[in-house]
């Protein structure tokens, strides 16, 4: 698969290394890039076939431009993408191509949709941001409930949940990119559009038990009112936290309070650089959520993952579990969808490479900034995800 390329930028990271592999499986033949040759080389070598590579470093923006033809499909797993997922976008944009991202990170999707969607339309260029376990389950669970619930509904909420260790996979990246997240602003779409809001909870019934969950921004605010025009009010919560949420949902309401502190914004960035620069032990690896670990694209930091080739370290037995459920105008819950998966990374890695071969042949029907759904199409994206192991309980 070569016209057009696909391009994997941060490949030597943990969820860079976990694509190369799904896109191996696809059948699929990507260009692997990232900051350092010595990496990438040595994933390369440890590969059963031969891939290009190609450096390319957030720093210096000509150097993805060089390899970004026309009609390139560009992933990029670099994080933390607040700070270093802006010039893979403009790349992607300037060449009219595909571009698809691992990111969680509210601040950093919402830039995507109003800042670059516009740039992009005009260029012909695709941006698919979110596109993993953050935010594609809830945006397919979302559409589901809505196609069942007709023209009646006004308002959908989303629950993601987890099961397993999740303290096992953290990493230095991920605990980075969560750091910065602190004091970044989060929002909702109410009243037929996207407002500011801090701490908000609610409780989900899931499997015949109450899970808490806090509110987040996430790419389904901007993407589901596009397909589904008669929505007034979409809710995204995120359950990993459990008995905790409800403190965190406290801390999260000073959130503004703290961010108007002289130099808040600053420390936090040198202690993400900190743990950036730490090592990190054998077996961790990114907490999902937020967003994925910093690949080889980004400055201060080695490969993601342990070892040399980024091998992927054990795993603590997550399973996902995505709830949605659509409401009318009177607050009637009339539709609910449950989705269940396994390893949300291995998701990620899979829905990537789907997505991305599945745009190499033509199979993308949007420009812009764009969700999922309105990229693919509702039931080609359930086979997609199903493929990737997401799965109607």
């Amino acid at each position: 698969m070569t016209s057009p390329r696909i391009v994997l930028f941060g490949a030597t990271g943990f969820t860079g290394r976990l694509t190369v592999d799904a896109l191996l499986a696809c059948g699929a033949r990507p260009v692997l890039a990232g900051r350092s040759q010595q990496r990438l080389s040595a994933l390369a070598s440890s590969l059963p076939v031969e891939l290009p590579t190609a450096v390319a470093d957030v720093h210096r923006p000509a150097t993805l431009r060089r390899i970004i033809e026309p009609g390139t499909v560009l992933i990029s797993t670099v994080g933390p993408f607040a700070r270093w997922g802006e010039p893979a976008v403009e790349a992607a944009i300037e060449a009219g191509g595909v571009y698809l991202d691992s990111t969680g990170e509210p601040a950093f999707i919402r830039r995507i949709f109003q800042r670059y969607g516009p740039a992009a339309a005009a260029a012909g260029a695709t941006l698919l941001t979110a596109f993993g376990y953050d935010y594609v389950p809830g945006n397919l669970a979302a559409s589901l409930a809505l196609r069942k619930a007709g023209p009646d509904a006004v308002r959908v909420d989303v629950g993601y949940f987890l099961r397993g260790n999740l303290a096992r996979r953290a990493s230095a990246g991920t605990r980075a990119s969560a750091l910065g997240m602190l004091l970044a602003p989060m929002y909702g779409f109410r009243d037929g559009r996207i407002l500011r809001e801090h701490g908000r909870t609610r409780v989900f019934q899931v499997d015949g038990r109450a899970r808490h969950a806090l509110s987040v921004g996430a790419s389904e605010h901007f993407a589901l009112p596009r397909t589904h025009t008669g929505l007034r009010e979409v809710n995204v919560y995120l359950g990993w936290l459990g008995g905790l949420t409800r403190a965190a949902g406290v801390l999260a309401k000073a959130t503004p309070f703290v961010a108007a502190i002289p130099g808040a914004k600053r420390l936090t960035e040198a202690v993400a650089d900190r743990m950036l620069r730490s090592p990190r032990p054998a077996t961790a690896a990114p907490e999902p959520g937020t967003a994925t670990t910093a690949g080889d694209g980004a400055p201060g930091r080695g490969d993601a993952a342990s070892g040399p080739a980024g091998t992927a370290p054990d795993g603590a037995g997550l399973t996902s579990q995505v709830v949605a459920e659509a409401y009318d105008d009177r607050g009637r819950k009339i539709a609910s969808v449950e989705l269940h998966g396994g390893d949300p990374y291995d998701f990620t890695a899979r829905v990537l490479a789907w997505a991305a071969t599945t745009a190499a042949t033509g199979g993308v029907h949007a420009c812009g900034a764009v969700g999922p759904v309105e990229a693919f199409g509702l039931d080609v994206l359930a086979r997609g995800c199903a493929n990737a192991g997401l799965l109607a309980a």
